[in-house]
This record gives structure tokens, C-alpha cells and sequence, in this order.
């Protein structure tokens, strides 16, 4: 029988590893997935000046916060989930990879890089956030990648080997691909359009015509990553105990709004796993 955890929590950033920390204390049965540890923008923090007890730079907090994971025990595992389904037990899935378990704790962060206009209207006609997923459905045909960062390279080369041609369209520089089918396009577009799918993407000094728009970053908007899931614009709907309207799945860390604060992520990480853990106790009796 496939594995089922007590808890899956999701994100490698503060609220991720506090729930993942809190979670170990509580003797639950907990997989810690997310794209990166800490993430390169913690890392590259000038000063952290907010978060009690440190003194220095993010660098040297991630460090901390690393010597403090291998005495305790805690394992990140390196995993981008594409799609956690609800149902009893939820079902996360990474690529080709699926994961069980019976609450999920979302803590993967938001992301404003790459959003254009238009992105939040056409999910799922047209607009992905997933290649291995979606990459497929597009066999032959013209897209469009809107990629963060070079370490999404390889997902922009998954894609080259269905479509016709991929329009990279890269926000970072010096980027390149090997596959011959790719165009790179060193600006962001403005828009994503369509009339019951997307159409086109819309440049600063033109109009492109395309059938899918692929934005590739870390973090997915909550409502594409979560099927249901009530939000208020990039922010989760969550309770006093950091629950969201789908039972057994709770909030933390930036998803849940601002400010956008390390001590904040922290404590929402802390609570979001006790009341995990209190929502398996009462759901075992």
C-alpha cells in the first residue's frame, strides 16, 4: 500500500520548516516538500533585523537554520508540487510523483514575478504552471514560457520536445537553450489574451500568436496549486486557527497575506501544525 503521512507541508521557506519543526515535536508522521530550501531571497537578506535572537545577515540566519535542521532531525525533501487534490487522503502530486496524506499545511510562499495581466483569467485554458503536467496537451503547436529563472531551463526543454516552438520569454539574463525550437525573448509580456482560450500574449511592441502561456517559478498562485480553495486575490482565506474552507488543509506564511515577515511566517508555521495536529486527533476518535 502506498504511504499515507499524518501531514504534508509544502514550501521550504520560515512557515515551512516551523511547521515541519512543531510537527516533529508532536511525534507526527510529516513529509516537508518545496522547491528550494530557505530560497535564494532569504539568502541574499542584507540584514534580518526582525526576527528575535538573530543578528546578522541571511546568509548566516540559513546557516542557523540549517544547523538547527540536521540536530533535530528535520528532512527537506527537494520537490515542486504541481497539484494537491482534497479528499480523504489528500492526494499532492510533483511532476510524476504522488504523495499521500491526510492535511496538507500550505506554506509556498507568493510570487509576483513573471504575473501579467490576463495570467489568473485563462487557468486552465491555457494558462499552466506545470510543463510535466500540461507540456503534453500542446504537441505541435505554438507556445509560450514565461520563465523566472535559469534553473527552470530544463522545463523550458520538456516543452521544446512537444510543441512546434516555445517563445521563452526569460527575466533574468544571458539566458540560452539547446533545443532549436526555442526562441528567447529578453522582456516580459503584458498581457494574456483570449476569447474562451488563451489566443495570444500581447508585447510591448506587438501582438504574439499562441495556444498556451507556461509561467515557470516557484511559487503557483494558491487557487491554481489547490483546486477550490477560497482566496482573496494571491491571499488565502484562512480562520483563527489558520484553517482554509477545505477540511484538514490550513494556511501559513506569506499565502495568508501580509506583512511579509520572517517572525510572522514563523509563528503562522507553528500554529497551522497544532491545529493540524488537533484536526487528526479529533478526526481518529
Amino acid at each position: 500500500m502506498e504511504k499515507i503521512y499524518d501531514v504534508i507541508v509544502l514550501g521550504g521557506g520560515i512557515a515551512g520548516y516551523s511547521a515541519a519543526l512543531t510537527l516533529k515535536s508532536l511525534k507526527r508522521d510529516c513529509l516537508w516538500l518545496g522547491a528550494e530550501l530557505f530560497g535564494e531571497k532569504l539568502r541574499a537578506a542584507e540584514y534580518v533585523r526582525n526576527y528575535p535572537g538573530v543578528i546578522g545577515g541571511g546568509r548566516e540566519f540559513a546557516a542557523r537554520l540549517e544547523e538547527q535542521m540536521a540536530h533535530e532531525g528535520i528532512v527537506f525533501t527537494r520537490r515542486r508540487a504541481d497539484g494537491v487534490y482534497a479528499g480523504d487522503p489528500f492526494t499532492v502530486t510533483a511532476g510524476e510523483e504522488v504523495f499521500l496524506s491526510r492535511s496538507v499545511i500550505l506554506a509556498s510562499g507568493v510570487s509576483q514575478t513573471g504575473t501579467v495581466k490576463g495570467e489568473d483569467a485563462f487557468l486552465g485554458r491555457g494558462v499552466s504552471y506545470c510543463a510535466v503536467c500540461d507540456g503534453a496537451l500542446y504537441r505541435g503547436k505554438v507556445i509560450a514560457a514565461v520563465v523566472a529563472s535559469e534553473k527552470f531551463a530544463e522545463e523550458v526543454g520538456y516543452l521544446a520536445g512537444f510543441a512546434q516552438t516555445v517563445h521563452a520569454f526569460c527575466l533574468y539574463p544571458d539566458a540560452s537553450f539547446g533545443a532549436k525550437n526555442v526562441v528567447v525573448h529578453m522582456q516580459k509580456p503584458v498581457a494574456v489574451e483570449g476569447r474562451m482560450r488563451v489566443e495570444r500574449l500581447v508585447l510591448a511592441d506587438g501582438v504574439l500568436d499562441v495556444s498556451a502561456v507556461f509561467f515557470l517559478r516557484d511559487a503557483a498562485p494558491p487557487a491554481a496549486l489547490v483546486g477550490g480553495l477560497e482566496t482573496d486575490g494571491t491571499r488565502v482565506k484562512v480562520g483563527r486557527g489558520l484553517s482554509t474552507n477545505l477540511p484538514g488543509l490550513f494556511a501559513a506564511g506569506d499565502v495568508t497575506g501580509r506583512p511579509y515577515q520572517y517572525v510572522k511566517a514563523a509563528g503562522e508555521g507553528c500554529t497551522a501544525a497544532y491545529s493540524a495536529h488537533a484536526y487528526l486527533a479529533e478526526k481518529s476518535r
